[in-house]
Order: structure tokens, then sequence, then C-alpha cells
């Protein structure tokens, strides 16, 4: 039977002439034509100034930490709706995550928590250093409301735009909203470089320390010199040829990704049980994702259970970082009055097959097996196996 993934690396023809060009002149090193290219063509995709391809969106994250002078005992407010990799890099430099809940409109960092949390900051004398705002699936936050409230303290925000490469607010390219942005070129997301991630800014200063930073913080000297600890965060020059190549179809891959989320939206509709998530501004769809209303004699682990039986992938939302077992005791803030907006899209929340290479035979697939679940009277011999 088939496999059906959730979002898988989905490579074409160009990606291999920028690797074979590599080979062939020898450039098989983290340094070379092709990541000053990537990085080129990436900063006029989203028109930045700046861009730095590192080994992973999560060392992204570390250096904008470090760039900004995150210390220990620092805090940061960091979106608890995320993937870990979002807030590691805080506890890397042994510095405070406080959590900040979603609100439904965005699925994104609730202004209203955030306010919140910058109200028991001031209390308490603690500003945090700088605030992470993750764009969660692909769409972004309500950034003027973030703005607005982060610039009244002077404090920075670092856009996490990991999964929304592509994806605009208010026609501008997510992850140049805030001070920085950080992507993520993982397998899984809407263009790969089999592992990696790039940091952006319009701020030169902060590419050329964290460039520094990235090759072990090496001092301009004819010897080794060093006089504080660096890192081996580059990108090479082979990953970066991929990432070249699947630059160039990302409007491709962002208009697939639509059509497969509208689709499930349109099958979807006549079942009163299933909500899709809401689209915000415009989204890059990197995976789209439904809840299940409360009440409804389906969960979403009868979702996923099916699915899987079928040889489909499909999982969870992220289970939110403040209900995490590594960051328990660290502070949260929520947009609710009781619980909280992330954990209650984690309960009830499945992350469906949004694979570009999908046909339309497997999205079909995926639609009948859900509406299976939930419409009793379905027609099963129409399920294609």
């Amino acid at each position: 039977m088939k496999r059906i993934y959730l979002a898988s690396p989905h490579i074409g023809d160009e990606e291999m002439k920028y690797i074979q060009q590599a080979f062939d002149t020898n450039w098989v090193a983290p340094l070379g034509p092709n990541v000053e290219g990537f990085e080129n063509e990436l900063k006029e995709y989203v028109n930045v100034k700046n861009a730095t391809a590192l080994s992973s969106g999560t060392s992204a994250i570390h250096l904008v930490l470090k760039v900004l002078g995150v210390k220990e005992g620092d805090v940061v407010f960091c979106s608890s709706l995320t993937f870990s990799a979002s807030v590691n890099p805080v506890i890397y430099e042994k510095a405070i995550p406080v959590f900040i809940d979603s609100d439904y409109k965005t699925w994104n960092m609730s202004p209203k928590a955030l306010q919140n949390a910058f109200d028991d900051a001031v209390k308490n004398n603690k500003l945090p250093k700088a605030v992470i705002v993750v764009n969660l699936y692909g769409q972004s936050a309500d950034y003027d409301e973030i703005l607005k409230i982060c610039n009244k303290y002077n404090v920075p925000v670092i856009e996490d735009a990991a999964e929304s490469l592509g994806a605009t607010y208010k026609d501008k390219q997510t992850g140049t909203i805030g001070e920085i942005g950080i992507f993520s070129f993982n397998g899984n997301k809407i263009i790969t470089t089999s592992g990696g991630g790039m940091m952006v800014s319009n701020n030169e200063e902060y590419t050329k320390k964290a460039l520094f930073l990235a090759t072990q913080a090496r001092e301009p000297e004819r010897h080794y010199e060093h006089k504080e600890i660096g890192y081996n965060y580059r990108m090479s020059n082979i990953c970066a040829g991929i990432g070249r190549g699947q630059l160039k179809v990302l409007d491709e891959k962002i208009s697939k990704k639509k059509y497969i989320y509208e689709s499930y939206k349109e099958a979807f509709e006549d079942i009163d049980d299933i909500d899709m998530m809401p689209i915000y501004e415009s989204p890059n769809y990197w995976l789209s994702v439904m809840t299940i209303k409360d009440g409804s004699r389906i969960k979403p682990i009868d979702i996923m259970e099916k699915l899987e039986k079928e040889n489909i992938e499909s999982r969870p939302v992220w289970k939110p970082m403040h209900m995490q077992p590594v960051f328990e005791g660290y502070k949260f803030f929520s947009d609710l009055d009781e619980g909280s907006v992330s954990e209650d899209l984690f309960n009830r929340g499945v992350c469906l097959p949004s694979d570009t290479k999908m046909t339309d035979e497997d999205l079909n697939r995926v639609i009948d097996l859900v509406k299976c679940c939930f419409v009793k009277n379905l027609n099963k011999e129409s399920i294609t196996v």
C-alpha cells in the first residue's frame, strides 16, 4: 500500500545541477559559490539586506540570541505552541524562557497574553531581552499588535519563520518583520536543503557577528586565534545547492499546499464537527490542520489511527512548551481566564497530509478515510486503497 507522508522532501532536476557543479569544481565544503548564491537569491526573494546560510534553523535561533546579547539569567518570551527547537537555544544560553499563549485568530502569539507577560515583567523589574514569535504551520502572527507592545518596551522581536517561508503579512515577507528572522530547511519544510537554516536581517552588524560566531569565532590573524567561543554552524556548499534548486519552485509548492488545504476545507465543510485552521493574512499553507469540536464522538486519535492503518502519516498539533516536562516550572501567560488556547488546540487538532507530491487520488483517499470516521453511511467501497 502506497505511503502518504505528512510533508516530505520534494526534489526536482534543478537541485542536481547545482550539486553536480559543486562536485565538478571540488567545492565540497562549508563555503563556496552555492552558499553565496543561495544567500543572495533568498535575500532577493524575501527582500532583505543580509542573509547567513547555516546548518539548521535551531543554530540560526542560537546565533540570533548570541548577537542580541542574551546571557545567563536573562528572560526571553517565547511562543508556547511550537516545536521545542524554538526554545532550546534559550536554555543553551542559560537564559529563562517565559511562555506566551496563542490566540484563536492566528494560532500564534496572543497580543493579550504578551501584554500580560510584560505587565508582570515590569512589576518584577525584569524585562525580557527578546521575544521569539513563531509563525505556526506557515502563517504569520498579528505583528502590528505584537510590535506595538514590544516597541513600547524597546524589546526586539525574533521572528521564527522556520515554517513560513513565502508567507506574507500585509505584503511583507515573513522572516523580515521582526528585528531578526530565521528560516528552516529541514526535510519536512516547504523547501529543504536536507538540513539547514538561514538568519536574515537588515542590520549588517548582526550578520557580521553571526557569521563570525558560525565559523568558530576565528580572529582575522594568520594563525588560529580565538578570543571567544564559536560554533560550526555554516551550511555546506552541497546543501546550499539543493536550496538554490528548491527556491526556484517555492511559489509552485505554495500553490500546491494551498490546493491541498482548500480541498480539505471544501470536503469537510458539511461535517459540523470539523473546522480547518483559520487563514490569517497570506500563509504558505505548510501544513493543513483540522480541529474537532468539543463533544464530538470522534477524537483526534481516532483520525490518526484510522489513517495510520492505511499507511498514511498524520500527527497531533504541537504539544505546547509550557506543558512539556523539560520546561516545567517556567512562567506561562494564557490568552484565556481559564485553560489556554494552545492546550485546547493541542487536544483537538490533527495535522493532515500536506505533501506536495500527493496526487488527487492520494488526497481523495485521505478525505474519504476522515469522512468515514464521521459519516456512518459513507460508501466504504469509494475509498481508494
